[in-house]
C-alpha cells in the first residue's frame, strides 16, 4: 500500500492532507498508519477504499456504506458531487471540482474528524488548483490570483502563478518553481506551506 501524503498548509483557510496514491483507504485511526484517512469514528480499520482508475473514481465498500443513499454492494462510480456514508453516522462529500483535472477532494458532512484534524483531504493528480473560483480543489476566499500545483507522473512538485510575482524558499520566481518537502510559497495576497506527513504537527486554521 502506498502512503504518500503531505500536509498543505493554507494561510487563512486551513490545513489539509493531501493524498497522492491513486488509492486511499479510509477507516479508524490505526497505529501501524495502514489507513490513508483516519477518522475518529464508529468504523473498521479498513472501513472503505477511493481508488483512481483511469479517468474516473470508484467506491469500494470492506463494511457497511451507501452512496447517494444507495447500499454499496460492488465497486461504485463516483460522480463529481457525491455523498459517501460510511457506517451509520460517517458522511463525507466527494467534490471533482475542475473539469479539467483528475485530482478531487473530500469533505466531512458529518460531526465527525480526521486525525489529525484536517479542513479537507486532497486526492491528488497532476494538478492542484488554489483559488477564490469554486472549481479550485481548495477554495481560497479573499485571493485574487490563483495559484498551481503541478507535477508529471509521480516526480517532483512544481508551481505556478499567472500574472503576478511571487516568492519559493525566500526567492522571487519568474514562471514556475520546483518545490520541496517543506516549502513556503508567499505571493501578494496568499501564503502555503507544504510539510511531510511524518512530521503533522498540529492541524489547525491559521
Amino acid at each position: 500500500m502506498s502512503h504518500r501524503r503531505f500536509w498543505l498548509w493554507v494561510d487563512g483557510v486551513g490545513g489539509y492532507l493531501v493524498c497522492e496514491a491513486d488509492s486511499i483507504v479510509i477507516g479508524q485511526p490505526a497505529s501501524d498508519d495502514s489507513v490513508d484517512v483516519p477518522i475518529l469514528a464508529d468504523l473498521s480499520r479498513r472501513h472503505a477504499t477511493v481508488r483512481r482508475q483511469g479517468d474516473a473514481y470508484l467506491f469500494e465498500a470492506a463494511r457497511e456504506a451507501r452512496l447517494n443513499g444507495r447500499v454499496v454492494e460492488q465497486p461504485a462510480l463516483l460522480g463529481r458531487d457525491a455523498l459517501l456514508e460510511l457506517g451509520s453516522t460517517v458522511r463525507l462529500r466527494f467534490r471533482q471540482p475542475h473539469p479539467l483535472s483528475l485530482s478531487a477532494r473530500l469533505e466531512l458532512a458529518s460531526h465527525h474528524r480526521t486525525q489529525p484534524s484536517t479542513s479537507g483531504i486532497v486526492l491528488a493528480h497532476e494538478t492542484l488548483i488554489l483559488g477564490p473560483a469554486l472549481s479550485s480543489h481548495v477554495v481560497c476566499p479573499g485571493w485574487k490570483h490563483e495559484l498551481v500545483l503541478f507535477r508529471a507522473a509521480t516526480g517532483p512538485w512544481f508551481c505556478r502563478a499567472t500574472g503576478v510575482e511571487f516568492e519559493v524558499d525566500g526567492q522571487a520566481v519568474k514562471g514556475r518553481a520546483q518545490l520541496g518537502e517543506r516549502s513556503r510559497i508567499v505571493g501578494p495576497d496568499f501564503s502555503i506551506s507544504l510539510e511531510p506527513y511524518s512530521n503533522p504537527g498540529r492541524v489547525e486554521t491559521k
